[in-house]
């Protein structure tokens, strides 16, 4: 019986431990992608099907190419994953020029071009490892399909491996930015490690140099790739806040000149106060004051989507207890610590999905204010979504819910979808237009298992004008119903969501987006 050398060994172990860790880098760099890139345009649907085609793009190549490579030559490891090291870290670096050289494209476009431009490089070097290890793994045409089996393996599993080590416990703790140099000069340093095994193999120091060479350039560049992330400072914006958590890239921005705070999530506005009062500067969350008047005695509601928490300040002052709901941690330490936010009920950070599967009611009043002018949140405005809200409202509750969209004269086609889902739940609905005259606005709908008289007596002559003022009526026709097995939201939405990042971004200047 043969026993396997310990040469033997340590030949495959080498192997498998750097596929195992570029195979983790692999995903590393995807994962990652979406946070590089979101502040800017968004983390969409579209933005999530950009990054995962050039990642199956650049592996496909890298696949591809490292095969002729490795046919050729048996050395040249540490050289591809060197390259690759290089790449990775001066993505942080790249990533303003390019995603402001993208801009122009909109939003589909300019996201898929600037994945593209930033992240195939070096995805493209990792995809070519995995065929130059099966060909060093490979000693007799016998032995092919379990070392390649293997090195495959084993690489997959580096990916699992580093995909739950970055969500789980890595990108909570640290900046995508400083994941991206780290991982960078990690993959310089391993493929120095390569370079040193190659030299004793192949009896030769020379296949050391260019990995030694790409680490120099590297370490050179470093001090400019670091600084490339410093926030910019001007006398008209002033950032008082900047928090990247896992659900987008939390800011406070002051406007001094304009008495403007602002509470952004990436490239969208989620809270605005003057900074002289903190009174609410919002528009459309002004419906919150006269809802209490539509029916009387309310005691308890539920806010989804807390922001700086404006409309549980409002409803306190109605005498009304609110729970709040707050999928970031972060837009709720900005909320306490720059907007005043004092909650008034049960505090819960989480997914609304799953929360509000846990919550016993009844409430009053429900308010669903997570359709900004940003990504679309798709799953929560379902007719699943909706039965499992309308099951925690009280006999006479009320759901009211924000959208942000085009009016198009009645005849957006989101528009007609949310009402006619809310439809499939709730037999009554009005809706409200936050800023009469404007196509581009915030439209509140409310819906009831019970009639609602705007012109009742018993509501005040001011708030009955005010709602009337507003009150609008929405064709159904031209909508869908959206359901978790099928919802084109996103879809219909595209043209909005491409007008608000615009709307923003030229607001705010294009640099206060990029990280």
């Amino acid at each position: 019986m043969n026993t396997p050398s310990s040469s033997t060994i340590f030949d495959k172990a080498w192997l498998y431990c750097t596929v195992f860790l570029t195979g983790a880098a692999v995903m590393v760099i995807e994962l990652l992608g979406t946070r590089l890139i979101a502040p800017f345009y968004g983390a969409s649907l579209y933005v999530w099907t950009s990054l995962i085609a050039v990642t199956l793009i650049a592996l496909a190549l890298g696949y591809y190419l490292g095969g002729i490579w490795a046919d050729r030559a048996r050395s040249g490891l540490s050289l591809i994953i060197a390259t690759a090291g290089l790449l990775t870290l001066i993505i942080p670096w790249l990533a303003g020029p390019v995603l402001l050289a993208t801009d122009p494209l909109g939003l589909r476009l300019g996201s898929f071009i600037s994945t593209l431009i930033l992240f195939s490089p070096s995805l493209i070097m990792l995809g070519m490892v995995g065929p130059f290890a099966v060909k060093l793994s490979t000693s007799a045409l016998a032995n092919v399909g379990a070392s390649t089996g293997s090195i495959y393996a084993v690489s997959t599993v580096g990916s699992v491996i580093g995909t739950l080590f970055l969500g789980f416990y890595l990108f909570p703790l640290i900046g995508s930015r400083e994941i991206f140099v780290g991982l960078g000069i990690a993959l310089l340093v391993l493929a120095m490690a390569v370079a040193w095994i190659e030299r004793k193999y192949l009896k030769s120091t020379t296949v050391i140099v260019p990995a030694t060479l790409l680490l120099v350039i590297g370490f050179g560049l470093f001090p400019q790739i670091v600084s490339s992330g410093q926030a910019e400072f001007s006398d008209t914006f002033q950032t008082r806040f900047e928090r990247e958590s896992l659900y987008g890239w939390v800011r406070v921005i002051d406007k001094p000149k304009e008495n403007i705070r602002l509470l952004t999530s990436d490239a969208s506005t989620i809270g605005a106060a003057s900074i002289s009062h903190g009174e609410n500067l919002l528009t459309y969350q002004k419906i919150v004051g006269q809802i209490p008047f539509l029916v009387p005695n309310m005691e308890k509601a539920l806010l989804i989507g807390q922001g700086a928490g404006h409309m549980v300040m409002t409803l306190n002052k109605a005498g009304i207890v609110t729970d709040t709901l707050e999928i970031d941690p972060a837009v709720a330490e900005a909320a306490n610590e720059y907007f005043g936010f004092m909650p008034t009920g049960r505090r819960i950070i989480g997914d609304a999905r799953y929360e509000i599967r846990q919550l016993k009611g009844p409430y009053d009043l429900i308010i669903l204010d997570v359709f900004t002018g940003g990504t679309e949140p798709t799953h929560l405005l379902t007719v699943e979504a909706l039965a499992q809200l309308h099951g925690l409202l009280s006999r006479h509750g009320i759901l009211a819910l924000n959208f942000v969209s085009f009016l198009d004269n009645g005849q957006n086609a989101a528009l007609a979808s949310v009402s006619k889902t809310l439809a499939q739940v709730f037999p009554h609905q009005h809706v409200f237009i936050s800023d009469p005259g404007a196509d581009f606005n915030d439209f509140i709908f409310l819906a009831t298992n019970h009639v609602i008289n705007l012109g009742d007596d018993s509501i005040p002559f001011s708030n009955r004008t005010w709602l009337n003022q507003r009150l609008l009526t929405i064709d159904p026709a031209h909508g869908t119903i959206l359901t978790d097995n099928l919802s084109n939201l996103e879809l219909l939405q595209i043209r909005k969501s491409e007008h608000y990042r615009r709307m923003i971004v030229d607001s705010i200047g294009t640099h206060h987006f990029i990280r």
